[in-house]
């Protein structure tokens, strides 16, 4: 199982003790260290600030939106970390929610899945750097031939010859229809939420798009997100993350279109969501987190005693993960996950 340090996105200023999380994930044999990006600060600079310090972990984003950047700007991105880093980019992506795309980027959110397919063939077209780049679809016109062009754009090849033609692309995605483009698609699979019990009903999605491209899952990663922590006292770590959990299933979407509610709906947890949507959305912070079941975290996470944490991590590899995107904050965690992983 590899592991990648998820060093997320920043809250009211950068974290503090990065640099170091980052030095020790290397050290400890980390595969990977990820940043994220919500509408603060983004996904791409931090990996190449803190990343210049390191010689082996790949660096990844997880996720940068699509909405933040036109696809020929992200490949422009892409491909400088990539050169920067001595070919160790890793280029997540996802759709975000509507509230984020029309709210704070000021870009429509309608259909997700055609949107992401056009990115994805114009960011390979950039990489791949065989010809000027166009594209026909609705949604990202090269060139552009909308309202106010004046009619002389001109396909372009980049000037920055990419230092690698296949580039991995891994796509955030939550449910089937997206699972099942992101195995047509791209190169890996991020997984916000992860249960190994339902292991099979992801095998499904993945097989969908796997037969429509004829591509095989022999060199597909499926990296999911896991707080794993190594201790002598879950209930009260668990209580600790129950409060993420309900911010993500009660406040992390719109009403009627929240689509971590709908991964733990279809985990089994429906009438539970309803609630906890409900206390959070009136403001019942506190109350929702504690309508948060124990076994829905445990489900997600990987706590306990070192060997608990060891057998665990056996079992979501035998489920399909390849990765496992670890949240930690200190030194001591992170040495402690990775002699566990060994």
């Amino acid at each position: 199982m590899k592991l990648g340090l998820q060093l997320g996105y920043w809250g009211a200023a950068p974290p503090p003790d990065a640099a170091g999380l980052v030095a020790a994930a290397e050290e400890f044999g980390f595969d990977a260290v990820f940043a994220a990006e919500a509408w603060g600060s983004d996904a791409f600079t931090p990996l190449a600030w803190w990343g210049s310090a390191t010689r082996r972990v790949r660096l990844g984003t997880s996720v940068v939106q699509m909405s933040a950047r036109t696809p020929a700007a992200c490949a422009m991105h892409a491909l400088t970390l990539d050169h920067l880093s001595g070919g160790r980019f890793v280029l997540g992506l996802g759709v975000s929610g509507p509230q984020v795309v029309e709210g704070w980027y000021g870009r429509p959110f309608a259909k997700p899945l055609a949107r992401t397919r056009e990115y994805v063939d114009i960011l390979r077209q950039v990489m791949a750097r065989e010809a000027p780049v166009t594209n026909d679809g609705p949604h990202y016109p090269l060139p552009y031939r909308g309202p106010g062009a004046l009619g002389l754009g001109k396909p372009l090849k980049p000037i920055t010859h990419p230092l690698r033609a296949d580039l991995p692309i891994w796509l955030g995605a939550e449910g089937p229809k997206n699972v099942a483009l992101t195995s047509e698609i791209a190169d890996g699979w991020l997984a916000i939420y992860y249960a190994p019990r339902l292991a099979g009903m992801y095998d499904e999605w993945l097989a969908e798009g796997f037969a429509k491209s004829g591509r095989s899952r022999e060199n597909f990663e499926v990296a999911a997100t896991c707080q794993v922590v190594v201790t002598d006292d879950p209930v009260s770590v668990r209580a600790m993350l129950k409060p993420f959990v309900a911010l993500y299933i009660g406040g992390m979407g719109a009403p009627g279109m929240n689509f971590h509610a709908e991964v733990f709906t279809r985990m089994g947890y429906g009438e539970v969501v309803q609630d906890i949507g409900r206390l959070f959305q009136s403001g019942r912070k506190d109350e929702a987190a504690q309508v948060v079941p124990d076994e829905l975290v445990a489900e997600i996470t990987i706590v306990g005693s070192a060997e608990h944490v060891r057998d665990e991590i056996g079992r979501w590899e035998k489920a399909g993960v390849t990765m496992l995107l670890v949240g930690c904050r200190d030194v001591a965690s992170i040495k402690a996950v990775a002699e566990a992983c060994q």
